[in-house]
């Protein structure tokens, strides 16, 4: 694994200007997030070398190194899943590359479910903790201990002073921000009306496929972790409705514009 990821540190560092201070994962439909950035090159997963490739429609695939708000900051536009049949190691491979190019702030963003009945669809949620119902943790098997402990702590995952700002700078852009729970989910079937009262009653807000064994492996390598999703459908379990990926995809774009405002104020609201 060490030496994987060596070697994808290596290709990208002979195309870098300089080292990346801010990472980025952009979800489902929000690839728009990136339109901001000062691009200095784009590169597709296919191209680099160990790179899980995105099969999801609405993940773009590529990678982009570039400035954001002034700051260095590489951003993946689309991430691979467990349902692909990718293993917890493999999709969280692209953290351990981010995080050895010199990444120290992971910045994420997916589509959600809505499971809190104050929520609506087209919200935005920064989410202030997870619960893990994927089945596996991408931490099992031999410690790599050059990256972070056997047994990382889990009570701060996503960072305080990152939500603290998030919320400054929805407040100063007019935009309304929700907090929540994540629970995380293998997929790709969507949630049932007893599986959606099940996770209500467990103490989430909002349900995803996606997030937290990336999370789970950014804490293993010390970063600084903020996430925010898009609500783009809301799960109520006495009156479901169909759900579809065009749905998904349409109110996640709805959504992209205002979330860029708001992640490229963040950026430049950082402290160093």
């Amino acid at each position: 694994m060490l030496h994987k990821i060596r070697q994808t540190v290596n290709f990208l560092e002979s195309k870098l200007s300089e080292p990346p201070r801010v990472g980025m994962i952009t979800g489902t439909g929000l690839g728009s997030l990136t339109e901001g950035m000062e691009v200095v090159f784009r590169i597709g997963y296919e191209e680099i070398p160990n790179f899980p490739k995105a099969s999801v429609e609405g993940h773009k695939g590529t990678l982009v190194s570039g400035k954001l708000a002034g700051r260095p900051m590489i951003a993946m536009e689309g991430r691979s899943h467990l349902y692909e049949g990718y293993s917890p190691k493999e999709i969280t491979f692209p953290i351990r590359v981010l995080a050895m190019l010199g990444v120290r702030y992971l910045f994420k963003s997916s589509a959600v479910g809505g499971l809190n009945t104050q929520f609506e669809t087209g919200d935005l949620v920064i989410v202030t903790d997870h619960i893990n119902l994927t089945g596996a943790n991408p931490l099992m098997g031999p410690n790599l201990d050059a990256f972070g402990p056997r047994f990382p702590d889990m009570t701060q995952v996503y960072d305080p002073d990152l939500i603290v700002l998030a919320r400054e700078k929805a407040l100063e852009l007019g935009i309304l921000i929700r907090q929540g729970v994540y629970v995380g989910i293998s997929g790709p079937s969507l949630e049932t009306p007893a599986e959606t009262r099940f996770l209500r009653m467990i103490g989430a807000d909002v349900v995803g496929m996606s997030t937290v064994s990336e999370t789970i492996v950014g804490v293993h390598c010390g970063l600084k972790i903020l996430a925010i999703v898009v609500i783009t459908n809301m799960n109520l379990p006495d009156c479901m409705k169909e759900t579809s990926i065009e749905e998904v995809i349409s109110n996640a774009q709805k959504a992209g514009p205002t979330l860029s405002r708001l992640w490229e104020r963040i950026v430049a609201g950082l402290k160093d």
